[in-house]
């Protein structure tokens, strides 16, 4: 059963099914050698992936948010190391291109260009070893010098720098006016002070080479400051962007690592003429009802997000929203390539066969941002009428908002 798509949808999602076929081919060698995936990104700039989701009008293709999440599920299911870094560039730049249409920000519509024209690839870089990426505080430093401010910190979970030519990322200014201030900013990664560090070991997802990135005194410039809220506060902009997009954009690339599995275990059940076998159809039932009901939410929550449904409540109400997508999404993927683990029994253990790259893969849905322990002490809170943090609603969100008690 394949995802009911609109023919513009199909049409993406085809040219993505062509590059997923190639990347297929090349993920078990990334993740046995622990290295970025290159040569990927080359076949996305090729096929003009990389202008995805930048305005028709500045060069791009337009797609929105409905069209990029099917896109990157099928790019999941050749290779979903290749599809979670992707989205560390294809998300924020949809990010901007929403704000862009709004208020045709010469900034915006400067770095949209320069995406559209190859001389841009980004890179979401906020996580921090110890602290929640919960975008409301950093233990990066920012000190105020003339004309902007110097950064030094350390980031974890870069992915996408391995390719990256810039990066958003987070810092804390102690000294703001008012009490301090979470800065959000944009810096080259050739800049002098920043040293990318070969960190990245881990189970699964290898191929994104998600290292840490050091920054010593960083230079920014004011402008390149482009949002900043009141610590531990949860703002209305940042639900506007990042968590409204990065959440199902997440989602829909673990939905599609195990929507491959699913597609791998089918297959093989096939060639092995098992496929009468009522105990296995039962399981790979189950599996797609999973999938299916991802994919629901998923299209619901963009519906939501490019009708500005969303945003119309309080901002609590709308990040535990979007945390409940990428809860669903992740609890089911797992759950897929346990069931299916039932059905292959040794074959799912075996290094030479793609189903063990794909389960390695998809365990880092469940602590990847926002983590499940959070999102159920998120929603939970939110059911209760809990406040867990002041919030700066969209009329306050700015560098003029202050903190609240």
């Amino acid at each position: 059963m394949q995802p009911l798509l609109t023919p513009g949808q199909q049409e993406l999602v085809a040219q993505a099914g062509k590059l997923a076929d190639a990347f297929a081919e090349r993920a078990s060698l990334h993740d046995r050698e622990n290295s970025f995936p290159h040569e990927n990104y080359d076949d996305l700039r090729e096929a003009g992936f990389l202008r995805l989701s930048v305005p028709e009008e500045l060069g791009g293709f337009g797609a929105g948010l409905p069209e990029i999440l099917p896109v990157l599920e099928r790019l999941a299911m050749g290779d979903g190391a290749t599809a979670l870094a992707f989205t560390m560039h294809l998300s924020p730049l949809g990010q901007w291109a929403s704000v862009w249409r709004r208020t045709q920000s010469p900034r915006l519509a400067e770095l949209l260009t320069k995406a559209a024209d190859g001389k841009l690839i980004w890179a979401s870089v906020t996580s921090e070893t110890g602290l929640r990426n919960d975008m409301t505080d950093s233990n990066t430093e920012a000190v105020r010098v003339e004309g902007g401010f110097e950064l030094t910190g350390r980031k974890s979970f870069a992915t996408n720098t391995a390719v990256a030519t810039h990066c958003s990322t987070t810092a804390r200014y102690e000294d703001a006016e008012g009490g301090p201030r979470l800065l959000l900013c944009q810096i080259a990664l050739d800049q002098p002070g920043v040293t990318i560090h070969q960190t990245w070991d881990t189970m699964g997802m290898r191929g994104t080479q998600s290292n840490d990135v050091e920054l010593a005194k960083v230079f920014v410039e004011d402008s390149a400051v482009v949002h900043s809220l009141p610590v531990k506060h949860l703002d209305a902009r940042v639900l506007e962007t990042v968590w409204s997009w990065a959440m199902p954009a997440f989602s829909a690339v673990y939905t599609g690592v195990a929507a491959g599995a699913l597609d791998w275990t089918v297959r093989s059940l096939q060639k092995r003429g098992k496929t009468g076998d009522p105990v296995l159809q039962d399981v790979i039932g189950e599996c797609q009802i999973l999938l299916d009901s991802s994919r629901a939410l998923i299209r619901s929550h963009a519906e939501d997000v490019m009708s500005r449904r969303l945003f119309t409540g309080d901002v609590q109400d709308g990040v535990a929203r979007c945390a409940v997508v990428k809860y669903v999404a992740a609890n089911n993927a797992v759950q897929v390539m346990q069931r299916l683990v039932d059905v292959l029994g040794g074959m799912s253990y075996t290094k030479k066969l793609p189903f063990e790259r794909m389960w390695r893969d998809v365990q880092a849905s469940t602590f990847m941002p926002m983590g499940n322990l959070a999102t159920r002490k998120l929603v939970g809170a939110n059911v209760l009428g809990v406040r867990t943090l002041p919030e700066i609603g969209p009329d306050e969100t700015g560098p003029d908002s202050r903190a609240k008690a």
